[in-house]
């Protein structure tokens, strides 16, 4: 075992020492494998984040109310009689005698995005006077939150971030009605730092859409009571068209149905680039062994077996491989990595994030260069353990 060892790695050192002769190849056959690397950690990190956005944002003991079969909020109605309801339910914290809750309505507005200047959707949300209140880890940054009942709003950081003209101070013009940015909000990590809020009442006046609401936000007294409300609400009738769920398993479901498409497009492209980076990697170690095929009879000719020179090829391949992985890795922490973007969410308006690279993506990426480099030796390093010492000088 020891012979065989100190074999492989006589071998390994020959190979090393040569690539500079296939430097341009050896050099195309990292890149292939960088490149393949950075783009499949491009969409990864993507869908990770905004993962990691959407179920962030959501707290076991707020209960979110949306009409039974809704995928999503555009398509949900609750009546206001029903958000009544709702609010005497058990379990409901109380704030100075009052419920903690808030109906909801979510519209579609234009904003011009900075990086592109084109028009795309987004999110307009009126909320209750307890909305703020009912959701964690939001803060005034600037300014003040709305004054209910007037024609002002406050915008999440994130979307201002990603688009222009929602400004602290500014005079905006929405569906013909003029606003005023009265403040700017910050809530990390959470899809709240992408909308606009609004007084809620006000919203459905100049939208037109009196008297309904699309969600329900209930604050219960803990994530305990989550189980005793849903089934309180589940025996009244009134409420038979409505559905339940803690606000973490609501993001957590459209987080679902946001990321897949993502993981999807970065397996199909990373698997498609990545025949192409092993047939580059082939090609490299083909190579490798036709121009030193008289060293490795040599070897073979002094006593070197051919398990040697088959592992010798392979770790070459393997090194290639690991080093077009590390490129790749850090073209992806260097591009992209930690920046904010937005894309089209689950309600068909722009959702701000972060790309998020995990270690778990992270040690995605090395497998994946790991098995290019090891199909990318295998064939090539059984040529060469296959090689006939004999022919191979004799035609030298």
């Amino acid at each position: 075992m020891a012979s065989l060892i100190n074999q492989i790695g006589a071998v390994t050192a020959l190979n090393v020492r040569s690539i500079p002769q296939r430097g341009w190849m050896s050099l195309a056959s990292i890149v292939a494998v960088a490149l393949t690397i950075a783009v499949l950690l491009f969409f990864l990190a993507l869908s990770n984040g905004l993962r990691s956005t959407v179920e962030g944002s959501g707290s076991d003991d707020v209960a979110l109310v949306i009409r039974e079969g809704s995928n999503a909020e555009l398509n949900s109605v609750v009546s206001r009689d029903q958000l009544s309801i709702l609010a005497t339910g058990p379990g409901v914290a109380q704030r100075e005698g009052a419920p903690l809750v808030s109906g909801e309505l979510l519209v579609i507005v234009d904003g011009v995005k900075r990086s592109t200047g084109t028009n795309a959707n987004m999110p307009f949300r009126g909320i209750g006077s307890e909305g703020l209140a009912l959701r964690r880890g939001v803060s005034i940054t600037q300014g003040r939150m709305f004054t209910p009942g007037t024609n002002e709003i406050v915008v999440g950081a994130g979307l201002l971030r990603e688009f222009s003209g929602f400004e602290f101070g500014q005079s905006i013009r929405i569906r013909g009605t003029e606003w005023q940015v009265v403040g700017v909000f910050e809530a990390p990590g959470t899809v709240f730092e992408s909308e606009l809020w609004a007084d809620v009442a006000v919203t459905q006046s100049l939208f037109n859409r009196p008297n309904i609401y699309q969600t329900m936000r209930v604050k219960l007294t803990s994530a305990a009571a989550m189980d005793a409300y849903k089934s309180w609400a589940d025996g009244d009738a009134r409420l038979n068209d409505v559905e339940i769920l803690s606000e973490r398993e609501y993001y957590a479901r459209q987080a679902s149905q946001s990321t897949g498409q993502f993981t999807i497009i970065a397996w199909v492209l990373g698997v498609m680039m990545a025949i192409g980076a092993l047939a580059g990697a082939l090609n490299t170690m083909y190579s490798s062994v036709a121009t030193r095929a008289a060293e490795i009879a040599t070897l073979r000719i002094i006593g070197f077996s051919g398990l040697a020179t088959f592992f010798g090829t392979m770790i070459e391949a393997l090194i290639l491989s690991a080093l077009g992985g590390v490129l790749g890795i850090l073209l992806a922490f260097v591009a992209f990595n930690g920046r904010t973007t937005s894309t089209l969410g689950a309600g068909f308006t722009q959702l701000v994030f972060k790309f998020e690279l995990s270690p778990a993506i992270v040690v995605t990426a090395i497998i994946v260069a790991i098995v290019i480099g090891l199909f990318g030796g295998m064939f090539p390093g059984i040529r060469a353990a296959r090689q006939r010492p004999q022919l191979e000088l004799a035609s030298q």
